[in-house]
């Protein structure tokens, strides 16, 4: 291997040598995180065909598989596993606050529940595009970020809910009308297309393509991030911790070189492989198929 310091400058390598790294995220939530988007890229390439199932494309696809059956049998694979996902998330959710006790899990600023700062920094942050203020400074989580979750997280139960009655229609006609199981059949479709464009556009770009992360943000990869990172982007936080004089317990080990590009590798191919999705997904749409 290769030591990336080889060919810097004395003073450059030393100092990269040096280089804090903070700890944003363990290990579980990581792993986590690869199951919830591996799961759902595979919910998005199994459920586009079904959704535009007369596209050419779709067919096509569905060909080259072996048919829609075996298209929607994936895509129920895919579906147990991120319901898998997300109810470990709810237990965990469970245990950090009736078990463990943990503040401002529900409200503060280490919360992922929007307060009133979201609100101003939305604003604010609005005024510092236009030229009309400086630019806000956010916490362990910004607004955007809490979107993205509370997304995915309402995404989770109308899709998922849908989903099982359309699966297990016999189970739930027997307290649900007819009507209803109509109704879920279009809620599943529609909900599921809405996420598929907001995860490969919105999130996307608010996470790995904006300035400042482009071409991609390691840290939900290696956990970690630089502290010019950390004070740069999550201020408030980093400056909380160093008054409360918890910012050394933050402090993790430099990621592992291999797995920083083995990481580059993964993520480049799941952002390429939403990308394509999203740009079949409005050509079938806006195409009429």
């Amino acid at each position: 291997m290769i030591d990336e310091t080889a060919t810097m400058p004395a003073e450059q390598a030393a100092e990269k040598a040096q280089e804090k790294f903070y700890v944003r995220f363990t290990l579980p939530q990581r792993y986590l995180h690869a199951v919830l988007f591996t799961s759902f890229l595979g919910l998005a390439a199994t459920g586009l065909p079904m959704r535009f199932s007369e596209n050419a494309l779709a067919r096509a696809f569905a060909s080259a598989v072996g048919g829609f059956g075996a298209i929607l049998f994936f895509h129920k694979f895919c579906a147990i596993v991120l319901t898998l996902a997300f109810l470990y998330h709810l237990k965990d959710i469970a245990a950090r606050a009736f078990v463990h006790k943990e503040k401002g899990l529900f409200w503060g600023p280490t919360s992922m529940v929007a307060n009133w700062k979201d609100a101003k920094d939305l604003v604010g942050h609005i005024r510092w595009f236009l030229g009309l203020g400086p630019k806000p400074k956010f916490d362990r989580y910004a607004y955007w970020e809490k979107f993205d979750y509370w997304a995915v997280f309402w995404g989770m139960i109308v899709i998922g809910f849908s989903g099982y009655a359309m699966w297990f229609a016999p189970f739930f006609a027997r307290f649900l009308p007819g009507w209803a199981l109509n109704a879920v059949l279009v809620v599943h479709g529609e909900e599921a297309l809405l996420a598929i464009l907001f995860i490969f556009s919105i999130h996307f770009v608010n996470t790995h393509l904006r300035p400042g992360s482009f071409p991609m943000d390691m840290v939900i990869f290696t956990g970690k991030e630089t502290a010019e990172e950390f004070e740069k982007k999550r201020t408030l936080e980093y400056q909380r911790l160093a008054a409360q004089g918890k910012l050394e317990a933050r402090v993790g080990d430099k990621p592992v070189y291999w797995w920083v590009n083995f990481a580059k590798v993964v993520g480049t191919v799941a952002i390429l492989i939403g990308l394509v999705l999203l740009v079949l997904t409005l050509i079938a749409y806006f195409g009429g198929g």
